[in-house]
């Protein structure tokens, strides 16, 4: 029998960390949860972790810090950031300083396991960076130039009003270039259209 993958769990939030819990617990993994970043920064020292799932505002050091903190220490784990909704911007930046990806709250328990299983299997077949460039680069070639405008506000972590604002159009017409973003690169989330604009170099 193949040995559970342990994913670690850090909210400052008791009911969230217990739901978590369950739900990554009957779906096979096996489950640490921590109140903070510092505390699992405290006992991290020769334990497993095959991924992160973090909160991005938290009491003490932040998801984005915490990001920052194992990059610095090279620890090769992925992290996920949870996220309000208006944190997109952190996560965002986040993703730029390395997570591997974000998750809006309220958010479905399959975007969880989709996002975990995902990070595991990007973690075992890491590309190069010359190849991951140029798929990305790939997956943004027929954006027209309007549509990259948008995506580099976005990757900004500008919200559609000031998008609309800074290119002279309505909010309205935003929203209708975010969608012909996610259709012609064909992902199924935000975090996911960041990602490839983030490894292209936008």
């Amino acid at each position: 029998m193949t040995a559970r993958r342990t994913i670690l769990v850090i909210d400052d939030d008791p009911a969230m960390r217990d739901s978590l819990a369950f739900l990554l617990d009957v779906n096979g993994f096996a489950v640490t949860t921590y109140e903070t970043a510092t505390d699992f920064l405290d006992h991290l020292a020769g334990s497993r972790v095959d991924c992160i799932v973090s909160d991005i505002r938290m009491p003490g050091m932040s998801g984005l810090e915490l990001v920052r903190k194992l990059k610095a220490d090279a620890v090769a784990c992925p992290v996920i950031l949870m996220t309000g909704h208006g944190d997109v911007a952190l996560a965002v930046e986040a993703m730029k300083a390395g997570a591997v990806d974000f998750i809006e709250k309220p958010f479905e328990d399959e975007a969880l396991l989709r996002a975990i299983g995902e990070a595991l299997q990007t973690q075992s077949t890491a590309p190069a960076d010359g190849t991951a460039k140029s798929e990305a680069e790939a997956r943004l070639v027929d954006l027209s130039p309007r549509e990259r405008d948008v995506l580099r506000g976005l990757v900004a972590g500008k919200i559609n009003k000031v998008i609309a604002h800074d290119l002279g159009i309505s909010p309205r017409t935003v929203e209708v270039y975010r969608a012909n973003l996610m259709a012609k690169t064909n992902v199924r989330s935000m975090s996911e259209l960041m990602r490839i604009a983030i490894a292209a170099g936008l």
